[in-house]
């Protein structure tokens, strides 16, 4: 796409979001690279839908971040996950200290290892600061759900040893 060639507004909203929106789709997809990918998805499909999206009353990063939900969900239902199994395991390569113990590359790692719904519940509650309510009605369920799921994720969570960790951490 040429620079300028898009419609009005677009790529502005794209100049100003993008990072928000990338995250998100990390958290979502608990992988950087895939969030990269659902942030992706979701702003075509912004950019296909800029003339309703754009105009004063429209939402477009609740739309973005509908389709992004929609397409984690989606994923989650694949049975390929592009892994490749080879006879030889590749080398590995030492983790610098500062990679070892950031909280962040924890939480990903953690939130990579809880299943698709529970980990876009979690995003939803916690990191977009939704209501049971709200999340219910972004992913169809009931409220029950959204607090079942909730609660699974942060069994997991505290079994992976991720909230010791951190409390741990703080003085």
């Amino acid at each position: 796409m040429l620079r300028g060639a898009g419609p009005a507004g677009y790529e502005d909203f794209v100049a100003g979001r993008y990072r928000e929106i990338v995250r998100f789709g990390a958290l979502l997809a608990g992988d950087s690279r895939l969030g990269e990918d659902l942030a992706q998805e979701g702003l075509i499909a912004a950019y296909r839908s800029w003339s309703r999206l754009g105009a004063p009353d429209g939402r477009p990063e609740a739309y973005v971040r509908q389709v992004m939900i929609r397409a984690a969900m989606r994923a989650r239902r694949r049975r390929w996950r592009g892994e490749v199994p080879t006879e030889q395991l590749p080398d590995t390569s030492r983790r610098g200290f500062t990679e070892q113990v950031d909280l962040s590359v924890q939480v990903f790692a953690s939130l990579r290892r809880l299943p698709a719904d529970q980990r876009v519940v979690l995003v939803l509650r916690f990191w977009a600061d939704a209501s049971e309510a709200e999340v219910a009605q972004t992913l169809g369920i009931a409220v029950g759900t959204v607090k079942s799921r909730t609660s699974r994720a942060l069994a997991a969570l505290r079994a992976s040893g991720l909230f010791v960790e951190s409390a741990r951490e703080t003085p």
